[in-house]
């Protein structure tokens, strides 16, 4: 399942709610965990998606003139 940049931003800040207002020790920890491989995933996706806009395809539109 892919999540958008939005939907990363929404569960992050549901974690931090979560860690917030929980007063056992054990959820928090668990909670944690998790919010730091999402930002961990999410940073790693991101810089993914950055490479892939690099791949070195680039359009010439300016030969559409040549069909006229």
């Amino acid at each position: 399942m892919d999540f958008t940049s939005q939907d990363i931003a929404v569960i992050e800040q549901a974690l931090q709610f979560a860690i917030k207002s929980q007063h056992d020790a054990n959820k928090v920890q668990s909670y944690q965990e998790v919010l730091t491989k999402l930002r961990t995933n999410a940073s790693e996706a991101m810089k993914s998606a950055a490479y892939s806009l690099q791949d070195g395809f680039r359009f010439d539109y300016d030969d559409s003139s040549d069909l006229q």
